[in-house]
């Protein structure tokens, strides 16, 4: 039996889709509140209750071989006590039942913003020390305590392998990740502006692809970093309007400009109870041009991730066929364009 918590959310739903399908025996642990549609038509045994409540966290992990542990809050806005009590308590009570349950293996998926950031520009990799302190925003820092735990436990007797994905983009995203939102505004006109800045995207397939490699190959208390594709947000825009022109994104702001106006835009979107796209953090995120190598798990457990275009256009398909957006024209088909431009 193998344990998935946050089994709902992008990232789980695609790794318990991926195990069920090798024929392996799912647990999925899914909060109260949450909708279980994405797991509909999977044979998963679904255990519902809060990742906080250590009796729960012990009772669910009883008779469990691995356990892949996704559940997180991800916030691009810093609240602070439930990004706390579910990435760090939550993650503290997996490992004490991992132990005392005698599981097999953790693989622990953190991210990337858990790492120590340099200066801009800087490149990325294992070698970058993980220190809280060093984070910007309760996310990292959460993130960073979490996975500084785990890796403690190792060595009092835990086989765990942590994973830190960059951004995640992809198909299945049931309840719109953070990714999934922007694809979604930008098929919709309602994306008007970008940032001036980059970042690096994966495939969610891949990141459950290097999920499974690890937990099959991984030494103990390894970590790997799983990136995809580096790319200016300029000509993410770019790759979006080849695959399905919109009207959207109009200018792209210098991080000086755009900081004042993501104060205003947060502040405005939290009183309308809307969550926010634009945010101090995000931009921060974005204007920092990190370069992430994941080459530790290319070379070590064969990764290989998919080129963004086939991830974009995979999940903008994905959203179309499951009614999230409108089908494009037959002359704005899924097909690449040899022209176009962000401007």
């Amino acid at each position: 039996m193998i344990l998935v918590t946050g089994a709902t959310g992008h990232l789980g739903n695609v790794l318990v889709r991926s195990l069920v399908s090798s024929q392996l025996k799912v647990r999925a642990m899914v909060a109260p509140f949450e909708d279980t549609k994405p797991l509909e038509g999977l044979e998963v045994e679904i255990v519902r209750g809060d990742i906080r409540d250590a009796k729960f966290v012990e009772s669910a992990c009883k008779g469990v071989e691995n356990v892949y542990h996704l559940a997180a809050v991800i916030s691009i806005l810093g609240k602070r006590k439930s990004v706390y009590d579910v990435n760090v308590v939550g993650t503290q009570n997996v490992i004490q039942a991992c132990l005392r349950n005698k599981v097999q293996k953790l693989i622990y998926v953190s991210s990337i913003h858990a790492f120590s950031e340099p200066k801009c520009g800087s490149l990325i990799d294992e070698s970058v020390p993980i220190d809280p302190k060093k984070t910007v925003g309760d996310y990292a820092k959460s993130k960073a305590i979490a996975t500084l735990e785990v890796l403690r436990a190792t060595k009092e007797g835990l086989y765990a392998v942590v994973i830190c994905p960059t951004g995640v983009v992809g198909p299945y995203d049931w309840r719109v990740s953070e990714m999934g939102n922007l694809l979604l505004l930008y098929s919709k006109n309602l994306l008007r502006v970008g940032i001036d800045g980059s970042f690096d995207f994966v495939d969610v397939r891949d990141v459950v692809s290097l999920l499974i490699e690890a937990c099959k190959r991984a030494r103990n208390g390894e970590l790997f970093i799983a990136s995809g594709e580096y790319i200016t947000i300029r000509a993410f825009v770019q790759i979006l309007r080849k695959i399905r022109p919109a009207r959207s994104v109009d200018l792209f702001l210098p991080s000086y400009m755009a900081y004042p106006l993501s104060i205003f835009t947060s502040a405005y979107y939290l009183a309308k109870k809307r969550k926010p796209l634009l945010t101090p953090y995000s931009v921060h995120t974005l204007t920092r041009n990190y370069v992430y190598s994941s080459q530790k798990a290319k070379n070590e457990l064969g990764y290989s991730p998919r080129p963004l275009y086939e991830s974009l256009k995979d999940a903008l398909r994905w959203f179309e066929d499951n009614g999230y957006i409108s089908p494009v024209s037959s002359a704005q088909s899924f097909v690449e364009r040899s022209s176009g431009s962000c401007l």
